[in-house]
């Protein structure tokens, strides 16, 4: 299956179509369809949107589908043949692309309810085609669970190995990448911004840092919330007491689920709140907000950096990718730095959602699964993709303009700050006050102003030793 999420429904211009039926009767389905009659329905009843929820969430719940067959023949619950039939079409959907075949709005049913289903649909027919046996999308695919169940424990199935083998990976990249630059600019003193104002020295390589430092505790944050993320409802059913499931079914399951993944999921200590919230789906989702918002501070700051570059600030050039203007020949725009801002903005509206949506559990049931389970993945492939791409095609391409940094740093009064301990506060501002009205370098002023020498000044107001902070002396 590959992702396209906006893809509507591409069977529905199928002219010709079958009879399926369900509980509430006839349904005309689109002949090429591999699902049935409640898909049909809801494909009809939710044009709302276009979006599909993701191939990462569809191939959660084909794990669970196939988890949950293997640990029921296991249990003796259901015939190993039609369990085989029901694994062989899970690895079948798996390996194939059957996109189209999953056509429901995201826009539909609280509970999932219509996702769940297609997927039993779709597996039903598979598996009945292929081994010649009549398998049921709700007697036998989803034997021992119910769609109030399984779409949660497909939001944290899904979440976790995106999470575990995407996201992460790409943060380490990202810190990993800033740490050399911050290497290849050690000698580098620039001029510190506070409120976007002149300050005192820092090094170049200490502003990468700390960049680094925040992509490195928004990886720790997003790894504390993995525990969490490995408890799952499955097994609890409707409304988290498990009826007709087997006692041992949860756990069994795990197991199963946890050796076809690879992760080592465990059932939920409280399946009732397991079914009914989704704190932990909030939860990860501040976590990666809270990364959308250390991507958006380390995206603003380059450019800021990158400003001008004659009338900006200059200190850096971020790679050129394309042209930057249709009218202004030769304007080369920081597109890598907007492109991940605008990613932050949209991962933080989509933890609006998920924060709102994670409110609506009313009594034994979250019924805003659907689009909580879109914008989370959503926001993990988001940070993902902008992960790389910063790392990529502005951080370790920028290269600096040491004369513009120099330039600037010579004619920073702010430096004064160091002569504090000499000669005090109120005469360090006199001397920074006639600095900033003459236009004239501190140092020439200072000596003009104190009986320090300058070599005694040279020393106090060396960027490089104030970059290292302390209490700078002229011994």
């Amino acid at each position: 299956m590959q992702s396209n999420r906006t893809q509507g429904n591409p069977l529905a211009a199928d002219s010709e179509f079958r009879i399926e039926e369900d509980s509430l009767g006839e349904v005309k389905v689109p002949r090429q369809a591999l699902y049935g009659a409640q898909t049909q329905r809801a494909v009809e009843n939710f044009p709302v949107s276009g979006y599909v929820l993701p191939v990462s969430f569809i191939r959660a719940v084909v794990a669970i589908k196939r988890a949950a067959a293997h640990t029921n023949a296991q249990l003796g619950l259901l015939d190993k043949a039609i369990a085989q039939a029901i694994v062989q079409a899970c690895d079948d959907l798996t390996d194939q692309d059957y996109t189209q075949q999953f056509p429901v709005d995201v826009f539909q049913t609280g509970s999932g309810t219509s996702t769940n289903m297609n997927v039993n649909e779709v597996l039903a027919h598979l598996a009945s085609a292929a081994s010649g046996l009549p398998i049921s999308a709700n007697d036998h695919v989803n034997m021992s669970q119910s769609s109030n169940d399984v779409i949660p424990t497909a939001i944290h199935l899904s979440a976790l190995l995106a999470i575990q083998n995407e996201l992460l990976p790409a943060l380490l990249h990202l810190s990993d990448t800033l740490d050399q630059k911050a290497e290849d600019v050690g000698d580098v003193v620039k001029t510190a911004r506070t409120h976007l104002m002149d300050a005192v020295p820092i090094a170049l390589s200490q502003e990468v840092s700390a960049w680094s430092a925040q992509i490195k505790l928004s990886r720790a944050r997003l790894e504390c919330t993995l525990p969490r993320l490995e408890l799952l409802a499955q097994g609890g059913t409707a409304v988290g007491t498990g009826l007709n499931a087997h006692a041992e079914f949860a756990q069994e399951f795990a197991l199963r689920l946890g050796a076809d993944c690879g992760i080592a999921p465990r059932p939920a200590e409280n399946p009732f709140a397991a079914i009914s919230s989704q704190d932990t789906a909030v939860e990860v989702s501040g976590q990666v907000k809270t990364l959308a918002v250390a991507l958006m501070k380390i995206s603003n700051d380059l450019r800021w950096m990158n400003s001008g570059p004659l009338a900006g600030f200059g200190e850096i050039a971020l790679p050129s990718l394309q042209p930057g203007s249709s009218i202004m020949p030769g304007k080369v725009n920081p597109v890598i730095a907007e492109s991940t801002a605008m990613v932050a903005a949209k991962i933080i509206g989509n933890d609006t959602t998920v924060t709102v949506a994670g409110q609506s559990g009313n009594f034994q049931l979250n019924v805003m699964l659907p689009v909580i389970a879109f914008c989370l993945l959503e926001s993990i492939q988001l940070a993902t993709s902008g992960s790389r791409l910063l790392a990529d095609k502005a951080i370790s391409g920028f290269t600096v303009n040491r004369s513009s940094m120099q330039e600037a740093l010579a004619r920073n009064p702010i430096l004064v700050t160091a002569l504090n301990p000499v000669i005090g506060y109120a005469k360090a501002a006199e001397i920074a006050k006639q600095a900033y009205k003459a236009k004239r370098p501190i140092l020439d002023v200072a000596e003009e102003m104190t009986d320090l020498s300058r070599a005694e000044l040279e020393k106090l107001l060396d960027p490089s030793r104030l970059s290292e902070g302390g209490i700078v002396s002229g011994d």
